[in-house]
């Protein structure tokens, strides 16, 4: 039908624009964020836009969800505004007819929300905190950059030293600074060199002083050497060994439906459903009055989204703390909306008004 086809084609060109804008949004966000955690260590500057590029497709699911809203509100209103849906009721078809179009632009934008949200949004959160993982987990000596004091992956050591060869096996001007249980001990050297023995690394200090301090007891200890050995420590961590519950396959939170697991179970699967949900939504909202405000309709599509979103995460919250069910959160959110939403429509459709408001306007016309 060449009406269904003009709507389907200003529905892809609103549904490009609003998405381009909402991820360029998405990835400043996440620049700024991103390169912040660069600046306190947590991410590798060398690998700020790989990070920023897996949390960018975490969050494509909701962003294609907001997109799809935005762009159905927007596109329906505008007929409203421009009296095209004059047309559509004068040929015989309700406002309900418009649901099949719609649906048939939007099943292949809903088939990859919930491909995202199932698969993509788990495989991206694994990825960036491996990188994460990666980074935290380096040598002690990798960590330091001339001329910078830097603190080891333990947190009981602060290192500096200048590098001066290009493998960066020696270095000049060295300090380290450990505190533990019992004392404090400075160290500094003219020179230092790694030694790899039996898969831990040793920097040899040479020509150098050594400070202790208890921490229980008056007193301090200061002594000389022209060689020492220090530890500074060694990888065994292992990469991905204890992932956060986001990061884990669908597959394994189903193979173990703990609160924990199905509170994160219900947000992913919440995703696709609360797309689904949104298109009915739209298509209940979208009518306007032409003498009102052009912006009305995207603001309430903004609001009604953000409040979705949020009842998701409250869901996922309270499903974990055992407060509610996984099924029974699932039907009282998801279906109470879609009823919600249908019997919105039908309203719409019927043009349906409370037997009140229908007296109040026959006896005002009485009046008149």
């Amino acid at each position: 039908m060449l009406f269904h086809s003009s709507v389907r084609k200003e529905l892809a060109r609103s549904f490009g624009a609003t998405l381009v804008v909402l991820i360029t949004i998405v990835m400043t966000m996440t620049l700024v964020r991103t390169l912040s955690q660069a600046t306190r260590g947590n991410v590798n500057p060398q690998e700020v836009m790989m990070v920023m590029g897996y949390t960018v497709v975490g969050y494509l699911a909701p962003l294609l969800a907001l997109s799809l809203f935005i762009a159905i509100v927007g596109v329906l209103s505008r007929m409203w505004r421009d009296s095209e849906m004059v047309i559509w009721f004068s040929a015989g078809r309700g406002l309900s007819s418009l649901i099949k179009p719609l649906f048939g632009f939007a099943w292949p934008v809903l088939l990859v929300i919930t491909t995202l949200a199932l698969v993509g949004w788990p495989w991206a959160n694994e990825q960036a905190q491996g990188l994460r993982e990666r980074y935290g987990n380096r040598g002690d000596l990798e960590r330091v950059a001339p001329g910078q004091f830097q603190e080891s992956a333990s947190g009981t050591r602060v290192f500096f030293l200048d590098k001066d060869s290009p493998d960066h096996r020696t270095g000049r001007n060295v300090f380290i600074a450990t505190l533990d249980r019992v004392r404090e001990t400075i160290t500094s050297a003219s020179r230092g060199e790694v030694v790899t023995e039996g898969g831990s690394q040793y920097l040899m200090l040479s020509e150098g002083q050594r400070m202790e301090r208890p921490l229980n007891s008056q007193g301090m200890r200061l002594s000389e050497f022209k060689q020492l050995g220090s530890r500074i420590g060694d990888n065994t961590a292992i990469v991905g060994a204890d992932l956060p519950v986001k990061a884990r396959p669908t597959s394994d939170l189903l193979a173990d439906p703990n609160a924990e697991h199905l509170g994160e179970l219900a947000w992913r699967a919440g995703l696709a459903l609360a797309a689904l949900n949104l298109v009915v939504i739209a298509v209940a909202v979208s009518s306007v009055n032409p003498r009102a405000t052009r912006s009305g309709n995207l603001l309430f599509a903004l609001f009604a989204f953000v409040v979705y979103f949020n009842l998701l995460n409250l869901g996922q919250s309270w499903i974990t703390s055992g407060r509610f069910g996984f099924g029974g959160f699932m039907l009282a959110l998801h279906g109470g909306i879609f009823a919600v939403g249908m019997l919105w429509l039908a309203k719409q459709h019927n043009n349906w008004a409370l037997p009140r408001w229908r007296k109040a306007r026959r006896a005002a016309g009485a009046e008149a």
